[in-house]
């Protein structure tokens, strides 16, 4: 007898393509190893190109149409044929598949988002041949939608709403028709004997004996961990959830917690369970208490210390250990603060520790519609970027698929919390009683995964379908109506009070709590925001808001040019040319960012120069939104920009593109997060005289100067600012000594620059500047009472200079939207996209240039 087994069936796998559109002969096949999708493999085989280049993407898709045999030969030993119990375990299949070994099929999957377990006690043998036979998606959710019609956003492919597969792959306005098919994830055999953990699930208690400035102070923490254990007898393996019972089987269960400097800290055993469901409370509970624990922080606030968790399944008699499960957690309160407020409405604000923080981040897509190429390095780079950028709060958006663990253990470790949608978004529903033991087997999985991570913050139904339901966006049924709250505000939180009832649970994002009441309200809940860009708002309209929560809100812009020149020709260098309106998913989008271009900045004098305004314009745009919302911080306790990343090269909201390139609004964002941030609400042509053929009226020209602290100490240092002049001469200045608040904020300095004689908006610019008491500069800024098309710049002489990991960049006047460009895409560096005055300014590179640096500004869009 042994530890229970677990043998990798990774390797060794062959796929045959059933397509005539590929010139394979029947039954020729190609050798692979999983993760393994269909057109990765091809690729990788030289039958097919890189489907995000050119006008590949159709023939991609068309292969969809065809039929996908992955295969694999197995041997097993003599030892593992005996064991009680063997059990075949996938955990990622994409997605609709016959799964047969060695000629018996085990059963069909329909939902890539569950892990499917196959009991292979009676069927496996010395030798075996695993078959995986994948049919087409795209011929599934058409023949579906002639029968019942389920409608979503058109940019994805009609009928997506009625599979479980990720439904960004059939398109989006930011992503091609790529939807592959294969096996995502690894496969496992597993073998086991007498016994098995089949779940742990961990309760935190955490003792709480005051509060201070930073939350709760909390001298123990008392981990319940509850463990359920299979036993093998003869036909179904029997749960057992009492430790009477699992006593009088020889069985024990030993809990241990190390902590993160190694210190072991052991068990109390109790008979119950708290972990309730619809027989009761089940599994056994071992209670271990923590002194002095060491609490998990978000980003910017503390440390992320991870514990690690041991159940262990042993023989009473003899101690061999029969099986054992290993988590990592952090100590962390983690909650949502909804308390009414005097205006009526509810606060909506992520509470850790007894703290209430300000959430800053973005929303993540998945990173690549093949998902193989997806691995642990690839999304740590792109969250050590997130980090980078001050970020404290992922949210998964519900149109993709569930992250792997790593994702989560990553996310643990940097501290990100993670504002998780399930996997629905911006389609109707059909349920019936297959599609709910599918989506409640799907929940059921996912939740029992995730649940024990630190970073999990809030479980959410779904992206914008109550809002869509109500406005009948996607022409539902009244059948379909029912649906969504029957969905959503009764089977998931149901499954959630039972497996996880101490995370929040919000029902749709956005929304007001459920129950079809009012989702677009301002002061409950969480908000989309899109009149900046969908409805062509100006950007000073942010300021017109006082959302209690933002969970979306951005503005698009183009990759960077390198970005570009991967899937277009130098001859499709226009943005409406075929090609690059191939990677433009939103149908009005060239248009938005045209018009917005001509309300800010002149006429681009070539395609690079686009490219880079496009990127200015959306960093312009969404500084606006962060800054209005750090200002109104007790309000406000979230922004939340869409979107971090992209999925394949395209124009999109990103502020990191597909191979990684940071764009301007990345170090938009990365300002507007810091911890200690200035910031100036202007007032001017901008927000009240945008059109210069209106009649003329006064307008006011001032700026209003706000420190905000998301930081633990009181700050204390000094705000300079000064009106200067395209050559940085200054017409008037001041300095004010600031002191601010922990997690607060105010307005510190108002600017009145009508009352400066001399003041021209056209030629003056306000710049502002915050240093702490060692003269150190935290934070920066500058403002135009113009559209920057009308600002009078002078023509900067700019050089820059490497000296070791320092970039040196001097000039000799007043420069906006200064980029240090390394080639065809900006250079990696501590700030880029920045204003400089006359003068000096020292920058670290962060990566290894490739090439030369050169530089660009605002001046470069049509100067000469």
């Amino acid at each position: 007898m042994e530890l229970k087994k677990k043998i990798e069936l990774n390797d060794n796998w062959t796929l045959e393509v059933r397509n005539t559109l590929l010139n394979m002969k029947p039954g020729e096949t190609l050798r692979t190893s999983l993760p393994a999708s269909v057109y990765n493999t091809l690729i990788e085989n030289d039958l097919m190109g890189e489907p995000t280049v050119g006008e590949r993407e159709f023939e991609a898709l068309e292969l969809m149409k065809g039929e996908f045999i992955f295969e694999t030969t197995f041997d097993l030993d003599i030892e593992t044929l005996s064991s009680d119990a063997l059990s075949l375990v996938f955990y990622g299949i994409d997605t609709l598949a016959d799964v047969v070994l060695n000629g018996i099929e085990l059963g069909h999957t329909d939902n890539m988002h569950r892990t499917w377990r196959f009991d292979v006690s009676s069927v496996v043998s010395s030798s075996n041949r695993l078959t995986v036979a994948i049919h087409s998606p795209t011929a599934y959710i058409a023949e579906k939608n002639k029968k019942v019609f389920a409608g979503g956003t058109p940019d994805a492919m009609e009928g997506f709403p009625h599979l479980r597969k990720a439904h960004c792959m059939f398109g989006w306005d930011w992503g091609q028709r790529l939807p592959d098919a294969g096996l995502f994830r690894g496969v496992e055999l597993i073998a086991h004997n007498r016994a098995d953990i089949s779940e742990v699930r961990v309760y935190q208690e955490h003792v709480k004996t005051g509060r201070g400035i930073h939350g709760y102070i909390i001298p123990e923490v008392r981990l319940h961990v509850t463990t359920e254990i299979n036993v093998c007898e003869e036909g179904e393996p029997v749960t057992v959830g009492d430790i009477e019972t699992l006593h009088a089987m020889g069985l024990k269960i030993i809990t241990e917690v190390v902590s993160p400097d190694c210190a072991v800290y052991k068990m109390e055993e109790r008979k119950r369970g708290r972990i309730l469901d619809e027989e009761g409370e089940k599994g056994v509970t071992n209670i271990v208490k923590i002194p002095d624990p060491k609490l998990w922080w978000p980003n910017g606030y503390g440390e992320q210390p991870l514990y690690e968790v041991c159940v262990k399944l042993t023989d009473r008699n003899s101690g061999e250990v029969l099986d054992e499960n290993r988590l990592k957690i952090g100590l962390r309160i983690l909650t949502v603060n909804q308390d009414p407020v005097s205006d009526g409405g509810k606060n909506f604000a992520f509470k850790v520790n007894g703290l209430q923080i300000f959430s800053m981040g973005a929303d993540y897509i998945p990173e690549d519609n093949i998902l193989p190429r997806v691995n642990r390095e690839r999304s740590e780079k792109l969250l050590d970027e997130a980090v980078k950028a001050n970020y404290n709060m992922i949210r998964v958006w519900g149109g993709g698929y569930y992250p792997d663990d790593w994702f989560f253990d990553l996310c643990d470790e940097k501290g990100l919390i993670v504002w998780q949608d399930f996997m629905f978004a911006c389609a109707d529903y059909e349920l019936d009683e297959d599609f709910e033991s599918s989506i409640r087997a799907e929940i059921a999985d996912n939740v029992k995964r995730i649940r024990h991570h630190a970073c999990l913050g809030l479980w959410c139904g779904n992206n914008e379908v109550e809002t869509q339901v109500i406005d009948g966006a996607w022409k539902p049924s009244m059948k379909q109506r029912a649906d969504y709250l029957k969905i959503f505000e009764y089977i998931i939180p149901g499954i959630l009070k039972k497996l996880d009832p101490d995370t929040c649970y919000w029902p749709s994002s956005p929304s007001s709590g459920g129950n079809f009441d009012n989702p677009w309200a301002e002061n409950i809940g969480d908000a989309h925001y899109w009149g900046v860009w969908h409805a062509c708002e100006p950007f000073t309209a942010y300021r017109d808001h006082s959302f209690r929560f933002v969970s979306e809100f951005g503005f698009q812009s183009f990759p960077c040019l390198d970005t570009i020149k991967r899937f277009a020709s130098d001859d499709e260098l226009n943005i409406f040319s075929r090609t690059m309106e191939l990677h433009q998913r939103n149908s009005a989008a060239n248009g938005k960012i045209m018009m917005y271009l001509a309300k800010q900045y002149l006429y681009p004098k070539n395609f690079e120069m686009l490219i880079y305004a496009s990127q200015m314009l959306q960093a312009d745009a969404v500084r606006y939104g962060l800054e209005h919302f750090r200002r109104n911080r007790g309000t406000t306790m979230g922004a939340v920009v869409w979107q971090l990343n992209d999925i394949s090269p395209v124009a999109s909201w990103s502020c990191i593109d597909s191979p990684g390139n940071r764009k301007a609004l990345y170090y938009a964002e990365r300002r507007a997060f810091a911890p200690v941030m200035i910031s100036c609400e202007e007032h001017g042509e901008l927000d009240q005289r945008p059109d210069v053929n209106a009649q003329p009226a006064p307008v006011n020209f001032d700026g209003r100067i706000h420190v905000a602290n998301e930081t633990e100490k009181v700050f204390t240092g000094k705000m300079g600012w000064a009106l200067r002049d395209p050559k940085s001469q200054v017409l008037t200045s001041g300095e004010e000594s600031v002191t601010i608040l922990p997690y607060d904020g105010k307005y510190v300095y108002e600017v009145d620059a009508d009352a400066m004689a001399g003041f021209d908006q056209l030629s003056h610019h306000l710049e502002f500047s915050l240093t702490d008491d060692s003269g150190a500069e935290v934070s920066r800024g500058m403002v135009l009472f113009c559209a920057p098309k009308h600002y009078r710049f002078a023509k900067p002489a700019i050089s820059v200079k490497r000296d070791g990991s320092r970039v040196v960049v001097e000039s000799d006047s007043f420069a906006s939207g200064v980029c240090i460009m390394d080639g065809g895409h900006p250079a990696v560096l501590s700030d880029n996209f920045f204003h400089i005055e006359a003068g000096v300014r020292e920058l670290e590179l962060e990566k290894e240039p490739e090439g030369e640096l050169s530089v660009v500004s605002v001046y470069d869009i049509a100067g000469m």
